[in-house]
């Protein structure tokens, strides 16, 4: 098979790299190569169930068109301070030029014209204020909420868009391999599991995402692709009452704070919050359940859940973050019998697991169900979950009763990042033909900056048109 551009993974990266190349009038032969698959034929069995089935070959949640981003709460983060390190690469100013740029691209395909946090100015102040007084920081960045059901609808447009002007898409294909002759990327292999194919391409694009992360690094690895450690994340899902986060939910939506806390000093931050949302489950490769949550527009829950992530930069002779974390999950698994483990901020305080008969008498019930009462402690490494407790007390000084004895902590959450692959401002890689893109390349974190990343890839691209 031959073709001008061959994009591996429908996620937010490699579908604004299409959407751009549309835009510009590009007359390129553009195909979408996706292991999962189309919107329409994405589900999770769970809403039937009650409990996560384990999938195979693959969970619906993370992948398939638009990634995880389709059953995501469909934040997109409106300032270039939020998503990952690619203004160092690009400059802030065309980081954030593009992503004005790309909002209106969501906005052309239905997302909420209401942005969060860009009012009630006065007690902003007010939460900037605790902020600094607890040695954090608030980090001002206005939140379109598209929700998890319309983030659905959105992408299902942006697919159905996509086919309509010709890009071709291969659903439940995934690549094994590059095509490299003369040390010039000349295409890929790829499979469904029943026959290979050689795609060859004029262009090479790599967008698979965090689903995609250990992937891509032992690509890098066997072709020699230049890059370097990257940073991984790992932490807890909080939940607690609305009546807890009410003031932030109503005035920020989510609150986007970071801090260094003693003794390691460490940067850890709060992530992906969800006012009235629910706590969830997605599943990697080799069984590896991982939390994280989501936020409808219509349907709510009492509670409201965020991440507390620490991240972790490794030096040498280290240079295996991803599996450094999963590692941190799977020994977390292990004390699960396979599930999300749960655990009251106040019995890990108390050196004590947590029963199932106490968090049913607790204030805060879990919107996961499945979650199974236990010990995080057990499986956490001693420095990250320091860092946390900490962290969580500090943010006890900004919104009181965060660290209720109650309050619930989810885990392993665990955010995968590429060893970052080196690139010019371009997305040029040291070999020819050979562009990576958005989460799985280390230099993107979330929907916003990876779409902008496409978009910027797109119009690279439409100049060799």
């Amino acid at each position: 098979m031959n073709t001008d551009l061959v994009i591996i993974g429908a996620g937010p990266a490699g579908i604004f790299t299409a959407l751009e190349l549309l835009e510009k009038g590009s007359k390129m032969k553009i195909l979408l190569v996706e292991k999962g698959q189309s919107i329409e034929k994405r589900h999770c069995p769970k809403d039937k169930t009650g409990k996560c089935l384990s999938c195979k070959p693959y969970c619906h949640i993370t992948t398939g068109f638009s990634g995880a981003g389709a059953f995501s709460d469909g934040k997109l983060s409106l300032s270039y301070e939020v998503g990952g390190d690619l203004p160092t690469l690009i400059t802030p100013e065309l980081a954030q030029e593009t992503i004005h740029y790309t909002d209106q691209i969501y906005l052309r395909f239905g997302a909420d014209t209401h942005v969060e946090g860009l009012e009630n100015t006065e007690e902003v102040k007010a939460i900037r204020k605790r902020a600094i007084s607890a040695g954090l920081k608030l980090v001002d960045c206005p939140i379109r909420h598209m929700g998890t059901e319309k983030a659905h609808d959105i992408y299902l447009g942006i697919e159905h868009y996509l086919a309509e002007k010709g890009v071709e898409m291969l659903f439940g294909y995934e690549c094994r391999d590059l095509i490299l002759e003369d040390g010039v990327c000349k295409g890929v292999h790829i499979t469904d599991g029943r026959q290979d194919q050689q795609v060859y391409a004029k262009h090479t694009v790599i967008a698979t995402g965090r689903r995609g992360a250990d992937w891509l690094e032992t690509i890098c690895a066997d072709h020699n692709i230049a890059h370097q450690p990257g940073t991984v994340d790992i932490g807890v899902r909080v939940e607690v009452r609305n009546e807890v986060m009410e003031t932030v939910n109503r005035v920020l939506y989510e609150s986007k704070l970071v801090g260094y806390p003693r003794p390691f000093k460490n940067k850890v931050r709060t992530f992906c919050q969800n006012p009235g949302g629910f706590v969830s489950q997605e599943n990697y490769d080799n069984d590896l359940a991982v939390v994280n949550g989501h936020s409808y527009k219509e349907l709510k829950s009492p509670n409201t859940n965020l991440a507390i992530l620490c991240s972790h930069n490794f030096s040498v002779p280290f240079n295996q973050p991803i599996a450094y974390a999963q590692k941190v999950g799977e020994l977390t698994n292990m004390l699960g019998a396979g599930q999300i483990l749960v655990q009251r901020f106040g019995d890990i305080l108390d050196g004590k697991r947590t029963w199932p008969k106490e968090l049913s008498q607790s204030n805060v019930r879990p919107t996961l169900p499945d979650a199974v009462a236990g010990d995080i402690t057990a499986a956490m490494p001693y420095r990250a979950m320091l860092n946390i407790i900490n962290f969580i007390h500090a943010m006890d000084q900004v919104v009181p009763g965060f660290a209720a004895y109650e309050t619930l902590l989810y885990s392993p959450e665990l955010k995968f990042y590429s060893n970052r692959v080196k690139m010019d401002a371009e997305f040029n890689t040291n070999i020819p033909g050979l562009h990576c893109l958005g989460d799985s390349s280390g230099w993107t974190r979330g929907l916003m900056m990876a779409s902008v990343m496409g978009v910027l890839m797109g119009r690279q691209l439409a100049k060799h048109n």
